[in-house]
């Protein structure tokens, strides 16, 4: 309150409030009297009119009319007004009624006043931002009976969607002279809004049109608003955009903007993730934090793609404690100080460690006896463990069992292991390793207190080693594309999207179920190149070639989700399936992977894979 006495504006604003109440009280008198005031009356003015003001002015004060700024004046300051205007009038009445009972005064005099108050108290804040907002926008007062915006320098654009996310864009256009764009009009497929205008501005007809517009209206660029949009769609609006020749943007994804990251007014480049389209998700919030609020949580792998973002996503859900376990020195730190500019003073704990070394992870779980561990840590590149299986043994299957071993040691409640489509009738050294590690949870589900549980989920997008980031660095080397295979599809989900799942899932698992997210439809690959090239302003064969490298070792056409012996069945979470798996037996895969691990450091490269083979159960056979 102290700094706002003590602002020069605040007094400015005080003092024409005052002046403006003055002028209504008077102005009420001489409309209810019309211009022939009494003496009486002239006495009932002189009487009231010094307490009347000082407590509308109080009433304002507590309605906070004075810490707004009337630049940015909005609907709910108007209905702030209307009820400190009702609450002050309603006090002036009674006082009349007790004090005077109404003799000498008229009582429409107050219902005119409530009018003229609100008017002049709205009118006053409205015509300023007005004003403002008109002079922000490069008024030109050369004709005194027009106020024209001079439109020099200005990019002229078309925003595509007439929505609310149009309009929120168009208002900042219209405030923010920064932005230096001139909206000359919208585009939408809803028929009811052509022709209809938006803060004067028109829409001007269907999406399809968008070629003719914009050479009619000489458009410099467009801009698509919709945030909620599909990817199918955005590839629709996109392929009709693209034969115009002029750049093409968008604005931020709803999830995105629902999450306070960003405002619809930020725009940015179209990404090849728009064109995917993922939906924005869900979550029961509240079920998860359940599990995760102000609890221990353990990541393993904390350095990684998965693992990273899982930490970002717990920091938010307020654990006792984070502790991020990653045998990467780089990757660690550079996660460390992320995490200290986003989340100061938020309670983790980095530890360098690798989940190879048992007596590492002992000591790890008895210091801080986490009672959630997220298993993140893995070997995933497919032709790299195609090359080196032993790693991918060791790494894949003994750091699971160490990491899952140790936590029914140490009593975690929950032990959530991030699991991939490969492991579904695996074809590769990677899939097989991981669909071990898959099982391991299953047998260590069936004899010890901790819940395991396990998800599955195919590629995420912009993920280290993906294949996003292998063609944008192709783009700019001047290509070629390679695609393994022109006819090669993959399910793709954001990192976000997959990790909130993943903290969903671990949230409803009780033990033993394996999960598995709805990928929606498989992607072409080479699609997928074909739209990276077009949305970096290039043409497929003449600027940049794609061309067949041929499946890698271990790659599959396309990827599955399920095996032919699993079923799947719906969750409550639209998004999230749970997998019935056949029954194993426990005691014998644990059998197997001795004899896997005692035997494989003595062989070379093609016998540790035939070693692998028969240490997979009979049902998930059929690979390499």
């Amino acid at each position: 309150m102290g700094h706002l006495l003590r602002d020069r504006n605040f007094w400015i604003v005080f003092s024409v409030d005052a002046l403006l109440l003055f002028l209504a009280y008077f102005f009420s008198y001489i409309i209810r009297f019309e211009g022939h005031i009494s003496p009486t009356e002239v006495s009932s003015f002189k009487k009231t009119i010094w307490f009347i003001i000082p407590l509308k002015l109080l009433v304002f004060w507590q309605f906070k009319l004075y810490r707004g700024m009337w630049r940015y004046t909005s609907t709910a300051d108007l209905i702030n007004i209307i009820k400190a205007t009702f609450v002050s009038s309603s006090a002036i009445t009674l006082i009349i009624l007790f004090v005077y009972h109404f003799q000498g005064f008229s009582r429409g005099v107050f219902i005119i006043d409530a009018l003229l108050t609100l008017m002049f108290i709205s009118g006053i804040r409205l015509s300023i931002r007005l004003l403002l907002q008109e002079t922000s926008s490069h008024i030109n007062f050369s004709r005194f009976y027009f106020f024209k915006k001079n439109k020099e320098g200005l990019k002229r654009v078309l925003i595509i969607g007439a929505g609310d996310a149009g309009e929120i864009l168009l208002r900042e256009m219209k405030q923010n002279p920064k932005m230096a764009f001139d909206p000359i009009g919208f585009l939408d497929d809803d028929t009811d809004k052509k022709w209809r205008r938006i803060h004067n501005v028109p829409v001007l007809g269907k999406i399809e049109e968008v070629e003719k517009i914009v050479q009619k209206k000489n458009v410099q660029e467009i801009i698509i608003a919709i945030p909620s949009i599909t990817g199918k769609e955005m590839r629709r609006i996109v392929d009709q955009c693209k034969d115009t020749g002029i750049p093409c943007k968008t604005v931020p994804g709803v999830s995105d903007i629902l999450n306070g990251k960003v405002h619809v007014s930020q725009i940015r480049e179209i990404r090849i993730e728009d064109l995917l389209g993922r939906e924005h998700i869900e979550l029961n919030r509240k079920e998860i934090e359940e599990y995760l609020s102000n609890k221990k949580v353990l990541v393993t792998g904390a350095g990684g793609s998965i693992g990273s973002e899982l930490c970002r996503q717990i920091l938010k859900i307020d654990p006792r404690q984070l502790i991020l376990y990653e045998r990467v020195e780089n990757e660690l730190f550079h996660l460390e100080m992320e995490l200290a500019g986003t989340f100061p003073g938020a309670p983790y704990v980095s530890i360098l460690g690798d989940i190879l070394d048992r007596k590492r992870l002992e000591d790890v779980m008895r210091d801080y006896r986490p009672e959630v561990v997220f298993h993140a840590a893995a070997y995933k590149h497919v032709p790299m463990m195609e090359a080196h299986p032993l790693e991918a043994i060791k790494n894949n299957i003994l750091g699971t069992q160490n990491v899952a071993e140790v936590s029914a040691q140490w009593g975690v409640e929950k032990f959530v292991m991030i699991s991939t489509d490969k492991a579904v009738n695996p074809v590769n050294v990677m899939g097989a390793t991981k669909c071990l590690a898959e099982l391991i949870c299953q047998g260590m589900n069936q004899s010890q207190t901790t819940k395991y549980v396990v998800v599955r989920f195919g590629n995420v997008l912009n993920s280290a080693g993906s294949v996003i980031p292998l063609f944008k660095e192709q783009i700019a080397r001047g290509g070629p594309l390679t695609v393994t295979h022109f006819e090669a599809t993959r399910y793709f989900m954001s990192i976000p999207e997959a990790t909130q799942l993943v903290m969903q899932a671990g949230a409803m698992g009780r033990g033993g179920e394996i999960y598995v997210l709805d990928m929606g439809e498989p992607i072409r690959i080479m699609d997928l190149a074909t739209d990276m090239i077009r949305l970096m302003g290039l043409r497929v064969g003449e600027d940049i070639d794609i061309v067949q490298s041929g499946l890698r070792p271990g790659e599959k056409i396309h990827e599955e989700l399920v095996t032919e012996e699993e079923e799947m069945e719906p969750t409550r979470h639209e998004k999230i399936m749970v997998v019935k798996s056949p029954p194993f037996d426990w005691v014998n895969l644990q059998r197997r992977i001795e004899a896997l691990v005692k035997e494989m450091d003595q062989y070379p490269t093609e016998k540790i894979k035939e070693l692998l083979i028969t240490a997979v159960p009979k049902s998930g056979r059929g690979f390499f």
